[in-house]
């Protein structure tokens, strides 16, 4: 599956950005969903989160250079069943996060979750350059045109259905009553950042704008309204997205040559990336 999909493609496989996967994988439920096909212009996938834990644990997430809309609810302790909770619930936008996300996970949660098309979120909020929404996490109502009752019935009508299919209709009858407008720009930005994602020769901003016919000023301005971050922070991104899920798939991985292949100067550069935005060296992380 191309790690760029074309709208109308299904939803990724890969575990870009998720630290330890597997441990994850082995502790709550997580699928993606394809949106409506009206939706996918706008939306990389639908994820879905249920977890019952008899103890916590602490997710960790490099995050994409996605906007994501979050509809989730938590309850403090395990019940035996994954749809017997209650708890506290609530629905959010997601801005860009420029460090590593972490969450607790513990008892007995939901979460539903929109994850954007990088630059495709503009549409559904035309007022808010996205750089205003990097780095926060707003409530539905202070984002999109909902009063506080209204945004609180799409948590209830998004995260109630116990069949996950049901839940992706909501997603879908959400986003759809938005009704969000084609803008050129957004696809462009959002073409944009799809080449960067899939061609690993993209090292460098001035050449990737004068490719694009672009200054650098105007390529920074574009990124910076609707996609919220900037070229050169996604080009790292998706190279440590990569060393990552190598290092998670892989016992032996060859970071010199890796370093190589991702455009890095030397191995040394690569490994102050990776540890600085993972946590940890790479040499120290991946398969035992």
């Amino acid at each position: 599956m191309p790690d760029a999909p074309a709208a109308g493609d299904g939803p990724r496989r890969d575990t870009r950005g998720i630290v330890d996967a597997s441990g994850l994988f082995s502790r709550v439920r997580f699928r993606r969903h394809a949106a409506a096909e009206a939706l996918r212009p706008y939306v990389e996938h639908y994820w879905l989160i249920d977890w019952d834990l008899p103890e916590p644990y602490a997710t960790h997430v490099v995050p994409h250079p996605s906007v994501n809309v979050v509809f989730q609810r938590y309850a403090t302790e395990a019940t035996g069943t994954a749809t017997a909770f209650g708890g506290t619930s609530c629905g959010e936008v997601a801005g860009i996060g420029l460090g590593l996300f972490t969450q607790k996970l513990e008892g007995c949660g939901r979460v539903c979750g929109v994850q954007f098309r990088p630059g495709a979120f503009r549409p559904f909020a035309p007022d808010l350059p996205l750089s205003d929404l990097t780095g926060h996490r707003l409530p539905l109502d202070e984002v999109f045109p909902h009063t506080v009752e209204q945004a609180a019935e799409a948590v209830t009508t998004v995260l109630s259905p116990d069949d996950e299919h049901a839940r992706v209709a909501a997603l879908d009858a959400f986003l759809l009553n938005l009704a969000p407008a084609r803008d050129p720009q957004a696809d462009l930005a959002t073409d944009l950042v799809d080449r960067i994602r899939g061609d690993r020769s993209i090292r460098r901003v001035d050449a990737f704008a004068r490719a694009e016919g672009m200054s650098v000023r105007a390529l920074q301005r574009l990124f910076s309204t609707y996609v919220g971050v900037g070229p050169k922070w996604i080009i790292l991104r998706y190279r440590i997205h990569e060393a990552l899920e190598r290092a998670e798939s892989e016992r032996d991985v060859d970071w010199a040559d890796l370093a190589a292949t991702l455009g890095y100067a030397d191995q040394a550069h690569l490994v102050r990336d990776f540890t600085a935005t993972v946590g940890v060296p790479p040499t120290a992380y991946g398969p035992h």
